[in-house]
């Protein structure tokens, strides 16, 4: 990996962008890391996965464990230093990576520098794709009615919004029907669905009420965390609405089962 003259409003003809998979993605649904891949070079970038990296560091964070995610931090800020660009199809990661790397390393001269160059370069992938990339993108086309669940990550430390409806707006045949609180928590919220399993079974229950008040057959999100959280939701309901992350229906990778549905070839 080699460093480059770029910024985050001027990226180079063909940025080298480093994926941050994220740990969901890595362990739960590796189509959605395909799917960000194939964006991205459709897109014009040169895409690496470095084998070293870790966690984000928000499990040990969010949990007040400021010590090791500290340590976190440093090994993911030294992973991705030589990209253009970091990448992730996630809000939640993207915004732990740019929001509060430089608050944990803020009292460290060495690494506070090294933090906040990591956060002004890292970005959520629709929001890279539309903000920075301006990328021209083609899905193909998909005839089905949808909703989209805004995640609070994303929504509220980054600011994705009309990026995710801008390209779902490419794909023809897609209805995009909004919910009443599209807005609104599923629930899941890392460690909170564990310490307050009660007060997130209301809130999913919700979430799972609006989602099916909208009369969709697809339910997209650009986090896996909160889509795995209102699916199986919905599965346990006995509700016939599939769930996919935004990246797998630009990306035209819709063959394989929906989020918390049985892949025939391992049943």
């Amino acid at each position: 990996m080699t460093e480059h003259s770029s910024s985050p409003s001027n990226p180079p003809a063909s940025p080298n962008v480093g994926l941050f998979a994220t740990c969901l993605v890595d362990l739960m649904r590796p189509s959605v890391g395909f799917a960000t891949v194939k964006l991205l070079e459709d897109a014009g970038c040169r895409v690496s996965v470095p084998e070293a990296q870790t966690c984000c560091g928000q499990p040990a964070y969010n949990s007040g464990d400021s010590a090791d995610a500290r340590d976190i931090a440093k090994n993911v800020i030294q992973v991705f230093e030589g990209f253009d660009y970091v990448v992730a199809p996630s809000g939640s990661c993207a915004g732990m990576l740019s929001h509060h790397y430089p608050h944990l390393l803020k009292d460290d001269a060495a690494w506070k520098p090294r933090a906040e160059a990591l956060a002004a370069k890292t970005f959520e992938l629709v929001a890279f794709l539309t903000d920075v990339l301006q990328a021209e993108i083609s899905p193909p086309d998909l005839d089905v009615t949808a909703t989209y669940h805004d995640s609070c990550s994303g929504l509220r430390e980054l600011g994705i919004k009309s990026q995710p409806r801008a390209l779902l707006g490419k794909v023809g045949g897609l209805r995009l029907v909004e919910g009443d609180i599209p807005e609104t928590c599923c629930g899941f919220g890392g460690l909170f669905c564990v310490k307050y399993p009660d007060i997130s079974e209301r809130m999913v229950d919700a979430k799972a009420d609006d989602i099916l008040a909208t009369g969709a057959d697809l339910l997209l999100a650009g986090d896996l965390g909160c889509l795995m959280n209102m699916a199986g939701r919905l599965k346990r309901r006995g509700a016939r609405v599939e769930a996919r992350h935004v990246a797998e229906v630009l990306a035209g990778m819709t063959d394989r089962p929906a989020i918390g549905e049985a892949d025939e070839d391992t049943a």
